[in-house]
């Protein structure tokens, strides 16, 4: 893997965030490790009209490309969410690239649900969904489902695989995988340890997920995100070093 592919998502800097740090100054860290692009997390903002700005600024000065998790549903109520004009908003403030929802309870696209989104996608931020730990929208079906949807309606909304989640409703990461591959677009790498109420999410390595026999089975040339706490930088570099040796050792 290209060092341009990986993505350190702000999760990384979790211990630092119960301590009082914003992220932008997350943002001066992520450069110093030599990492050019970094995930914003919505709710990881004290104030998020305050800190756009900042975060804009740095970014387009340090040549750094942003992605934007926002922990919000695309659909509520079997429509769509009221708000995503809103996260868009702050996404082209900051000069995202993409932006990630959860799909929440979708049922189907209505022909107005497609005339908003088309508006939206026409900003040209990158838009996908991700498998979350619900079992509303965290299963491999209902993630088939609004793809299936996607592709009727012409829509440009990609799929975020994140690696740690499956495990959270009881999915077989590696089946996943295999059928959703063709509509991945980015990559969160983690690994999980424990079953069950015990299960959490641990830095790669230190569980049981086999994500490199993982990463074989997706795309090879989109972003991969280090997503997971951690206790210090060492374990953040590890998780970088152990992308770019899986390179290495695939070629």
């Amino acid at each position: 893997m290209k060092t341009e592919q990986i993505v350190l998502n702000l999760l990384v800097f979790d211990q630092s965030r119960k301590a009082g740090m914003q992220q932008l100054a997350m943002l001066h860290h992520v450069v110093d490790l030599g990492i050019g692009a970094a995930e914003i997390r919505r709710e990881y903002f004290d104030d998020v009209t305050a800190e756009i700005a900042g975060i804009a600024s740095y970014a387009k000065e340090h040549q750094l490309q942003l992605f934007y998790s926002v922990p919000d549903e695309l659909f509520v109520n079997q429509q769509l969410n009221p708000k995503l004009t809103q996260y868009y908003d702050e996404a082209q403030a900051m000069g995202v690239t993409a932006i990630k929802f959860n799909i929440g309870d979708f049922i189907a696209f209505s022909q107005s649900d497609v005339s908003e989104l088309k508006q939206l996608l026409a900003r040209g931020i990158q838009t996908n969904i991700e498998n979350d730990q619900t079992l509303v929208s965290g299963r491999l079906m209902p993630i088939q489902l609004f793809m299936v949807g996607v592709q009727q309606s012409g829509l440009d909304v990609g799929y975020v695989y994140d690696m740690g989640n499956w495990r959270y409703v009881n999915e077989d990461e590696v089946a996943a995988a295999q059928q959703l591959s063709h509509v991945v677009r980015y990559i969160h790498v983690k690994d999980d340890q424990g079953v069950a109420e015990t299960l959490k999410t641990v830095p790669l390595g230190e569980g049981e997920i086999q994500w490199q026999n993982i990463l074989q089975l997706l795309p090879s040339n989109v972003p991969v995100a280090i997503e997971y706490p951690t206790q210090d930088d060492t374990v953040i570099k590890r998780g970088i070093d152990d992308l770019l040796n899986y390179e290495a050792h695939q070629s």
